[in-house]
């Protein structure tokens, strides 16, 4: 099964038909729960926003993170929220006109603890927006115009050394396929400056990027497409800076035991290995829950290795970043994989090489959370994530897991 991010992403979750699965990849299995979670916030469909489609940041005791409905105008939201008691401040509401509307992406922060991050419509022209919040206020940094700069962002931003900030977007650009995109920062006080690094095409470039992009020491940015490649099941690449931004393709998915349509991005270790997550796919093909898997450079060559075939059935699998902790142990979600086909939180234990899965927690779909896109926080020694439903109103909830 294979869908049009542009078009699903929203209500992705109601379509997804999940059956409990078991695919192994050179590991042991150990799938015994452990009650550590606990619902830390639930929203509640209104003025404190409702179905978060991304996870969060922590930030100075906080953890930060959007909705992509409710709020003021039930356009979205922008939050704060207190661990300790799960006590919710909202930033900011979306209007749903030139200040944008539906938040998917993740929030990053700079160092003055000011907010930046993507709406998927809204702005000026309708086709999704960056933006800035500073304190209570927003401000829009780019209104995408739906052509060649890129249209519907769904994905969260990156910064580099200098400030400048860095992202994609799933539709628009040439072949309206999608973009990588730079926002210079501002000189002199001046206005930040959308360009185009890249347009993926019609063919095996790649096509319809849902996760963001992440910087190597060198300067060289990453990512995956969720369609287009050799086999239209997705890539990941490669830019490389120059005169221009060169595309290289480090592995086209096949639905084997690498997986395919990986919504996910990439996640860098402290040796340079990039780690991403398709979500489905893996040792039984399209009918795995995806897979989890390493990057990994020798001599300028990338080596494509498949770690993990996560249990689950169709696209169930893993929708957004990994988090590694300093052991090298990978946390992650999945949207409708599960006893009760409403999302899981796990664990891949690494021990030398290999990796053997523990589960940590089962949504039941209910109070404690439904359908989660979020990636996970690594805050204290615990896990925060969200879920798009559940909760006590069923618009959603932040939820703890202490691994």
């Amino acid at each position: 099964m294979k869908i049009d991010p542009r078009k699903a992403l929203p209500n992705f979750a109601l379509a997804c038909m999940c059956a409990l699965g078991l695919l192994i990849v050179n590991v042991a299995h150990a799938a015994t729960p452990r009650p550590r979670f606990k619902v830390v916030h639930a929203f509640n469909g209104g003025s404190g926003g409702a179905n978060p489609m991304n996870g969060l940041i922590a930030s100075g005791g906080f953890l930060y993170g959007t909705t992509s409905s409710g709020g003021a105008s039930g356009n979205g939201a922008v939050f704060q929220i207190n661990p300790k008691n799960g006590a919710e401040t909202i930033l900011y509401n979306f209007a749903g006109g030139a200040d944008g509307s539906g938040p998917q992406g993740n929030l990053v922060a700079d160092g003055a603890g000011n907010l930046y991050g993507t709406t998927a419509a809204g702005g000026a022209s309708g086709a999704g927006t960056v933006f800035k919040i500073a304190g209570t206020k927003e401000t829009v940094l780019h209104s995408f115009a739906g052509g060649p700069d890129g249209a519907d962002p769904v994905a969260g931003l990156t910064f580099d050394a200098a400030g400048n900030l860095y992202g994609t977007t799933s539709g628009g650009g040439t072949s309206s396929n999608g973009t990588v995109f730079e926002l210079a920062a501002p000189q002199n006080a001046g206005s930040w400056t959308e360009s185009v690094l890249y347009s993926f095409g019609t063919g095996t470039d790649g096509a319809v990027p849902v996760g963001g992009v992440t910087f190597d020491a060198a300067g060289n940015l990453y990512g995956t497409t969720s369609a287009g490649g050799a086999y239209n099941l997705g890539t990941v690449f490669q830019l490389v800076p120059g005169s221009g931004w060169t595309e290289n393709i480090l592995h086209n998915f096949e639905d084997a035991n690498d997986g395919s349509v990986p919504y996910a991005g990439l996640v860098a270790d402290a040796f340079g290995n990039f780690y991403g997550a398709a979500t489905q796919g893996g040792q039984g093909g399209q009918d795995g829950g995806g897979t989890i898997y390493e990057l990994t450079s020798s001599g300028g060559n990338w080596t494509f290795t498949p770690l993990y075939g996560v249990p689950g059935w169709g696209i169930s699998g893993s929708f957004r970043n990994v988090v590694l902790d300093a052991s090298g142990n990978i946390y992650a979600t999945t949207h409708c994989d599960g006893d009760y086909g409403a999302g899981t939180v796990y664990e891949l234990k690494r021990s030398g090489g290999s990796f053997t899965y523990e589960l940590l927690y089962n949504f039941k779909g209910e109070k404690d959370g439904l359908y989660s896109f979020s990636n996970l926080v690594l805050s204290n020694g615990k896990l925060y994530g969200t879920t798009k439903y559940g909760g006590k109103d069923g618009s959603g909830v932040v939820f703890q897991v202490t691994p």
